[in-house]
């Protein structure tokens, strides 16, 4: 008896300074049958880990996206969906997404982690459209689902990294145009690390281009996703953070979608730092000052109204 006693304190103890774990839900963005673009193939989707412990997803071909509601004693009111990047070959599903979920649910806010289709011709009609369907999808269905998940509806941004970071971006500047248009897809706020902003050949990432645009890429489609062309009056505000140093997606990005913002008078903040490279989300040790700036959007977070 003694024993199983010391037993069920040791439970109690665990259960008292256990931290409790955000509520999570995965969704499918369409139902069976209904998904737009969709054309049959055999690709499959894969998951792995590399050596630097990113998990890598590739060939999505059915999207998702899974909530991470903040507890009900923290909750601000306030979601983000957040989109990986990965060049639009891949996504980045942990430290571009799950890690950040559970670092907004921390803070009281909300996160939705959005697995979007990878751009493939055997897979889809018009790829390009394709991740763009996907994210307007899913900003929809936390918008209609907003009392079930205690958020409020004029709370809802969208964060994105590289290439997730274009989607965002585009979200951002697009959420009023094609045939998915619709105003609950829009995001009230934008977090942007490292985006790819322009197609345009000076300021692209050729990759991320290229796998988006595939076959039809044309002068046409460059110009209408260059998103620091594309910013209007309805975009919502941003936070932006960029390495100098960036060799893989050029600094430029985030300096000529703030100077757009900037000219229709939406606010912005960006953050730009001298060292950190690219693709490094909260991996910034030996960075230098760029540290610093998850406290930073913490900050911006706070002067938004998003977190108290």
């Amino acid at each position: 008896m003694k024993t199983i006693a010391r037993i069920l304190s040791a439970w109690s103890l665990t259960l008292l300074f256990y931290p409790v774990m955000a509520q999570t839900e995965t969704i499918n963005l369409w139902p069976e049958g209904k998904v737009p673009n969709f054309k049959s193939s055999s690709i499959q989707e894969k998951s792995e880990t590399d050596a630097q412990g990113i998990l890598r997803i590739s060939g999505v071909t059915v999207p998702t996206i899974t909530a991470y509601i903040a507890p009900k004693d923290k909750a601000t009111g306030a979601a983000v969906m957040i989109c990986p990047g990965g060049g639009y070959g891949i996504l980045a599903a942990s430290h571009e997404g799950s890690d950040f979920a559970k670092w907004f649910n921390d803070r009281g806010i909300s996160a939705f982690v959005l697995k979007y289709r990878l751009p493939n011709e055997k897979a889809m009609e018009h790829q390009h459209e394709v991740p763009l369907m996907d994210a307007m999808q899913a900003m929809k269905i936390i918008r209609e689902n907003s009392g079930k998940w205690n958020i409020d509806k004029g709370k809802i941004g969208v964060m994105g990294f590289s290439a997730g970071g274009h989607l965002a971006a585009t979200l951002s500047t697009h959420h009023n145009m094609g045939p998915k248009a619709s105003p609950s897809a829009k995001p009230d706020f934008s977090i942007l690390l490292y985006p790819v902003i322009s197609f345009q050949p000076a300021l692209a990432h050729g990759g991320s281009r290229d796998n988006l645009l595939g076959p039809e890429k044309s002068e046409e489609l460059i110009k209408y996703y260059s998103n620091e062309l594309q910013v209007s009056e309805q975009t919502p505000p941003a936070f932006l953070v960029h390495a100098m140093d960036d060799t893989g997606v050029p600094v430029e990005n985030s300096i000529e979608y703030y100077l757009a913002l900037k000219k229709k008078k939406i606010p912005a903040e960006m953050h730009l730092y001298p060292k950190g490279g690219h693709g490094y989300g909260m991996r910034t040790e030996g960075k230098g000052s760029l540290a610093n700036w998850p406290a930073a959007m913490e900050g911006w977070l706070k002067a938004m109204g998003y977190m108290k």
